[in-house]
């Protein structure tokens, strides 16, 4: 590959006037500009990012860390993220942590090498770890789904308890006496944000809960599968499902009708997130709509605020969730032969 020397040496200047020809720092007559631009152009010469940034003081890129690139959720989130960046004039680096805080921390600190101007995370892990991981990086941050204390970074997400109670709300008022739960894992804040709205549209309605109501997923369509199957052992099952990502409730609805449990006549559930693939599964999903577009819009959007109008103070923007029925769902059916 090319290096600057290349370049000099074939136009016949000097390193510093191809270094002022490629980054505009400095007035070059137009005939040694005309030799720089050739010899780049025939050498195939690209700059180094890096040694431009220690000039400028930027790359015009930013980082971005996802915990899971198999999910259609984040997909959605990183197309508004790109095309925000894009017409701003910014690239996006994206990585995967898998769920792993040691991989975060590792690709966090990649990227910090990398002179990224900015990042954007979905973070794994504990918040201490978090604060540990993160705590000291003096590059903006926008956070995304969850928030992690004392860190002077701003926060995109939606309103998750809002998300949970309009669902349960959704399956209550269809006269479903027992609604249960399937959840993300413990310790993520979505996921108990979500199960505090599931809880508290049970209290209002003055519906009994049982420990048995809530299982847990981690998220994926094998998870919501395996945590299905344990809600349909229970004696009775319940009539209605609320399920908190839509990933995990596909898998319920293959658990279901592997058990003979038609949907939505015997059973009605609800997802979380509205995926692409929620429209298409069998039946259509109604699910709590995260509108995923304009999430990572906004995401670009403050982190270009910290980058370019220097704003030191964060900022915490809430989104309202809203519910979108389709044909999961539908009004409570009482089993033959049982039990008025």
């Amino acid at each position: 590959m090319a290096n600057i020397k290349d370049v000099a040496l074939r136009a016949g200047v000097s390193v510093s006037t191809v270094s002022h020809v490629v980054n505009g720092t400095r007035f070059v007559s137009k005939e040694a500009r005309e030799s720089v631009e050739e010899a780049v152009r025939v050498l195939g010469y690209v700059p180094s990012a890096v040694a431009r940034s220690l000039k400028s003081n930027n790359t015009r890129t930013f980082g971005m860390v996802i915990p899971n690139n198999s999910n259609p959720y984040f997909a959605e989130i990183i197309q508004g993220v790109e095309e925000r960046c894009y017409a701003a004039g910014y690239n996006v680096i994206i990585c995967n942590s898998n769920d792993d805080a040691e991989r975060l921390a590792s690709y966090i600190r990649v990227l910090a090498e990398k002179r990224v101007d900015g990042l954007i995370l979905v973070v794994a892990g504990s918040d201490e770890m978090v604060r540990a991981t993160i705590g000291e990086l003096k590059i903006p941050l926008v956070l995304l789904d969850r928030e992690v204390a004392d860190l002077n970074c701003d926060l995109v997400e939606v309103d998750h308890v809002a998300g949970g109670l309009i669902a349960t709300r959704h399956l209550l008022e269809l006269g479903h006496p027992r609604v249960a739960c399937i959840s993300g894992p413990s310790g993520l804040s979505p996921s108990s944000q979500r199960n505090a709205g599931w809880k508290q549209a049970l209290a209002e309605a003055g519906v009994e809960r049982f420990d048995s109501d809530l299982v847990r997923g981690d998220f994926t369509p094998g998870g919501g599968y395996l945590a299905m199957q344990e809600l349909l052992r229970c004696t009775p099952p319940p009539s209605a499902v609320f399920v908190c990502n839509d990933l995990m409730a596909i898998g319920a609805l293959s658990a279901a009708r592997e058990a003979g449990v038609r949907v939505p006549e015997q059973l009605s559930i609800v997802g979380f997130d509205d995926i692409e693939l929620a429209a298409y599964s069998a039946p259509p999903l109604s699910t709590v709509v995260q509108p995923k577009l304009t999430i990572g819009t906004l995401a670009a959007e403050l982190l270009l605020e910290r980058v370019e109008a220097q704003r030191d103070t964060p900022r915490h923007v809430v989104l309202a969730p809203e519910l979108k029925t389709r044909s999961s769902t539908a009004p409570y059916r009482r089993p033959k032969g049982a039990h008025e």
